[in-house]
């Protein structure tokens, strides 16, 4: 645990003078000088200290612990060809207490509470002139603070646990800790979030501070996810599903945060100012802000644009560039994560995934030959030309596969998950996220991060926000508790809500592939809605649409994976899935059954281990901890 140091530090350096500014965030960054406490007894300072406690969500989507221990090991994603910590896919021993992922989530979480402890003791006592002269301007500031570190205490109480319970400020050397009950974390975040969504004002000028429906929203989460609990003791009490439903529903009825009309428009990246207006949408209920100037885009910049990129630089007609982003190939989606969707009726697969990508370099364009050319005319002359498809990752099935001649005869280059051969044969086609490397290179590649606002291709740190909530969850929220309590008709009301706006509205046109691949009609601008709602029969049985596992036998259960179902095909990649599965106590089944990479997944790693930096830190009446003490403050299984 670096808390001593890290928070000593932020103490007496606050790492960020912020102000406001920016044109899509109000964290705009300026170095200053090393600041003393003093600094804390004005109202600037405190007010700086305010921004400067937002900074550590960033951390998220900072390096590759965004995709380690948010969306490896899981159902709805694997390892693609560039393996880089996949151990945390795959479970094996090198997943320890030594590892850098939970040291480095573990101090940027406790740096940002110590911020805010800071700020929720100083802050009442300050007699301001400006900005803190009100006792509503105070509460304001400690609410955004109290939501903050509720946030923080959220995620750490998620991955590892138990956790030493720190709610005053750490201004000196302090090493005596012990890790605080589960379900007395839980009552703290939740007193935190009931503070803040009574006195965090309803809007803000200021986009990126918390907000009244922020609060809520992950109050909702919050009791969500206390109540999923079965076997594991968070503190779960029979209210939880209703508070979960009430707060949920407080936030879709203040109107404050409605769906955008289109899935596509919280990813859009057509041009500049479409980036800005898809990253302040009202659909966006908090986000982890960076700044529009990648050297002030905080201590990373947001990297995940990187990770879920397939190889594209290496194929004819392609060279690396900004509006492809970095190939790092480090993620790619599961067989299940491309046939949860119904592909024909479900617009947000094709919005969220790109399967075709355009030749952007005239020096490499293959020629036709004698042997593949489709009239002898054209030997010699290109295949395609700069703006033409270069190539295309077909996401079909067994059912409907591609012949190789297709392939072969095509201008452009065709990676197709299943082929018929010329005997006939259906087989595995380009790519497989269950086979070798060499078939983990192509994949449908989610669009979600893209990214092409950085200087250049070879720059890693991007600027474009980190979504945390949006109201599409809220609904889903309140459809599992809501379901939970046993009533399905109320919770298929709020799955519908959002199935509306994935279905393809009437007269919207559909991609190629969806006639193509998908066995729709071309032309056909009719609206896909009456074929996507959602009915009891899809979990009152046992629907193959829906993919449950073997073991999932009742309508309660199957309920869950039903939810669990709509979160990937609604949520896919946005960083939330392994503590949707731990929180629901599915991430064994799931996982096992989806991702054969996590074949060796054992009960312990529900939790993740507790950093050894902070066991060699800690103390216990002023001595280091011995070997016995240590195992103790230790998760089992690490």
């Amino acid at each position: 645990m670096k808390l001593t140091h890290t928070l000593r530090t932020t103490t007496l350096t606050v790492l960020l003078g912020l102000g406001l500014g920016s044109c899509k965030d109000f964290l705009k960054e300026e170095l200053v000088s090393t600041l003393t406490n003093d600094y804390f007894n004005t109202e600037q300072g405190l007010e700086d200290l305010v921004k400067a406690s937002y900074e550590q969500t960033r951390y998220k989507f900072a390096l590759e612990h965004a995709y380690g221990l948010f969306n490896f090991g899981v159902d709805e994603m694997t390892s693609a060809d560039q393996i880089v910590y996949e151990w945390w896919n795959r479970y094996d021993s090198r997943l320890n207490s030594s590892d850098d992922f939970v040291d480095g989530v573990w101090t940027a979480d406790y740096d940002g509470i110590n911020r805010c402890n800071i700020g929720i003791s100083r802050i009442p006592l300050m007699q301001g002139t400006t900005t803190l002269r009100t006792q509503a301007q105070k509460d304001q500031r400690v609410a955004e603070l109290r939501f903050l570190r509720a946030y923080y205490y959220f995620q750490l109480v998620q991955q590892f646990g138990a956790v030493p319970l720190v709610l005053q400020p750490s201004e000196g050397v302090q090493l005596e800790y012990t890790r605080a009950p589960v379900p007395d974390v839980y009552h703290a975040i939740i007193a935190d979030l009931r503070f803040a969504s009574d006195n965090l004002a309803p809007t803000t000028t200021d986009f990126g501070r918390a907000t009244k429906n922020a609060a809520m929203h992950y109050l909702a989460k919050a009791y969500l996810t206390r109540g999923s609990a079965v076997t594991a003791q968070r503190g779960q009490r029979p209210t939880d599903m209703d508070s979960a439903a009430y707060y949920a529903e407080q936030v879709i009825s203040s109107g404050r945060n409605p769906l955008a009309t289109d899935y596509a428009q919280l990813f859009d990246i057509s041009s500049y100012a479409n980036s800005v207006t898809a990253q302040t949408n009202r659909e966006i209920i908090f986000s982890a802000q960076f700044n529009n100037t990648v050297a002030l885009a905080g201590r990373f910049g947001n990297r995940v644009h990187s990770y879920f990129t397939l190889q594209y630089d290496n194929e004819p007609g392609m060279i690396r560039d900004l509006a492809n982003d970095r190939p790092f190939r480090r993620v790619m989606p599961t067989n299940y994560a491309m046939d949860i969707f119904d592909r024909r009726n479900d617009s947000r697969f094709y919005k969220m995934m790109r399967t075709a990508w355009i030749a952007n370099n005239a020096g490499n364009i293959p020629k036709w030959t004698a042997a593949d050319a489709p009239t002898p005319a054209q030997v010699g002359q290109n295949k395609f030309a700069v703006g033409d498809t270069a190539f295309y990752v077909i996401v079909n099935t067994a059912q409907n596969p591609i012949p190789q001649a297709q392939i072969t005869r095509s201008r452009y280059k065709i990676f197709a998950r299943y082929i018929r051969n010329a005997a006939g044969t259906v087989m595995k086609g380009a790519y497989d996220p269950t086979g070798t490397l060499a078939l983990r290179n192509k994949f449908p590649q989610l669009i979600k991060y893209t990214d092409p606002f950085r200087p250049s291709a070879a720059d890693e740190a991007g600027t474009k926000d980190g979504i945390l909530a949006r109201s599409a969850e809220t609904y889903l929220i309140a459809a599992e508790a809501y379901g939970r309590k046993g009533d399905y008709a109320k919770a298929l009301q709020y799955v519908n809500v959002v199935r509306q706006r994935a279905a393809y509205k009437a007269g919207e046109v559909r991609p190629n592939a969806n006639y193509r691949v998908e066995g729709g009609t071309q032309g056909d601008v009719s609206s896909t809605y009456p074929a996507l709602t959602a009915t009891q029969a899809n979990f009152s049985s046992n629907d193959p649409k829906e993919l449950y596992p073997p073991s999932v036998g009742s309508t309660a259960d199957r309920f869950i994976h039903f939810m669990l179902n709509e979160r990937t095909r609604e949520l896919l990649g946005e960083l939330h899935r392994w503590e949707d599965l731990a929180r629901t106590e599915t991430l064994l089944t799931r996982t096992a059954y989806f991702n054969p990479d996590a074949a060796a997944i054992q009960p312990f790693h529900q939790l993740r281990p507790v950093p050894q930096s902070h066991l060699e830190r800690i103390t216990r009446n002023g001595q280091p901890l011995n070997v016995t003490e240590r195992q103790a403050e230790q998760n089992p299984g690490y």
